[in-house]
């Protein structure tokens, strides 16, 4: 494992994060009220290199580690939380592709070297036809996040062949698809995850493989990491985000106000429990995501050194997505409660953190099962998938 780029490429990479991190916090009203990402905050996220983040080298990617993956998306989500979480999305959704498919279909999704933008749905909730060159697709795929801006949608699939069933990604162009505007939503509204559907599309066998059986064609250990390793952590990043997000708000824009029915009313910033809140839930989001970290920077030590990620270790790094998630929920909340009445605004950014943190809380990725399926290896129940 090379340290030293690892560490150059962190930098960068968090330098670029909070430079762009004024224009995605001006945007964020416009992205939340459009229901899908501003041009100005997709064309930001893009120039910063921030959907390239997961993308390989070879094809003008960062390839960052996963911790450094943390890191870059916790300071996108304390700037705009939709940034954010398009940004995890559409940075998977590209470099899954660019990993993992033939030199043919490369060659037109990355023309001359260009970087395209793309969404992902990685569920299998599309039936295929196998045919002459490739395949016949229909399905519906719901909460493609950032596909109003995408260029193409990797989604998955399933095919009857052989007397096996084989989960595949089939990868086509966005405009191949019909996009259902049935993002309206309490949480998240600025990300744009509308279902998506094709009826009968032929996809060529070369842009399409199959999930956790074809190895990658380019790239380096950041590919053999497997899921849920290679996209939990990405949850981990995007809560922690939120979470500072939310005592930043707390600490410094609504700590002087003052609450109570007397003339001896205390500020917020002199009452105990909001004390408590902000220590407390400093430490505890800091705690969380050096476990995130820990955990993380292990995995990746053993794809570095040629190694499998060991399957209890793939269900402590979709757990502690989760345990990230939940710790910045709670954290979230109190913060809510104890700003009072006029943590109800519109304006005011609390409303948008927990409504956004409670929608991310729902992900399948981040579900409580996480716990469960670590609890059954930790007890040594036989074939446990981290991924049920």
């Amino acid at each position: 494992m090379n340290h030293v780029h690892t560490s150059h490429s962190r930098d960068r990479l968090l330098s670029a994060a909070k430079s762009i991190a004024p224009t995605l916090t001006e945007q964020a009203a416009k992205d939340e009220s459009g229901s899908t990402l501003s041009g100005e905050t997709v064309g930001t996220l893009e120039d910063a290199g921030m959907f390239r983040l997961k993308l390989p080298e070879a094809l003008g990617g960062a390839e960052a580690d996963p911790a450094t993956q943390i890191l870059v998306l916790e300071e996108l989500a304390f700037a705009n939380t939709a940034a954010s979480w398009c940004t995890m999305v559409g940075a998977t959704a590209v470099a899954l592709p660019g990993a993992f498919l033939e030199d043919e279909a490369v060659a037109e999704i990355f023309p001359s070297g260009r970087v395209p933008r793309g969404a992902v749905v990685a569920m299998p909730m599309g039936n295929t036809k196998v045919v002459d060159g490739g395949y016949r697709l229909s399905g519906r795929w719901p909460f493609a996040s950032g596909i109003r801006h995408s260029e193409w949608l990797a989604a998955g699939a399933t095919v009857e062949r052989g007397g096996r069933t084989e989960r595949r990604m089939m990868v086509f162009p966005t405009a191949s698809a019909e996009i259902h505007d049935n993002w309206q939503v309490a949480g998240l509204k600025g990300t744009g995850s509308c279902d998506f559907s094709v009826d009968d599309l032929f996809v060529p066998e070369a842009f399409s493989w199959e999930q956790r059986v074809d190895p990658p064609k380019r790239g380096g250990p950041l590919y053999r990491i497997e899921h849920p390793g290679f996209v939990a952590n990405e949850h981990a990043g995007f809560a922690i985000g939120v979470g500072r997000r939310a005592l930043d708000a707390v600490s410094a824009r609504e700590s002087d106000k003052q609450r109570g029915y007397t003339d001896k009313r205390a500020s917020l910033a002199a009452r105990p429990a909001v004390q408590r809140l902000i220590g407390q839930g400093h430490l505890r989001l800091r705690a969380a995501r050096s476990l995130a970290i820990e955990l993380n920077e292990e995995a990746w030590a053993k794809v570095c050194a040629g190694d499998k990620v060991p399957t209890q270790l793939q269900g402590e790094l979709r757990a502690v997505a989760t345990h990230c998630t939940d710790v910045a929920l709670d954290v979230v909340s109190k913060a809510f409660r104890y700003a009072g009445g006029g943590a109800i605004y519109e304006r005011n950014i609390l409303q948008q953190c927990l409504r956004d943190m409670n929608a991310a809380a729902q992900h399948l990725m981040v579900s409580d099962i996480a716990y469960e399926n670590l609890g059954q290896m930790l007890l040594g129940v036989p074939d446990v998938n981290p991924m049920q």
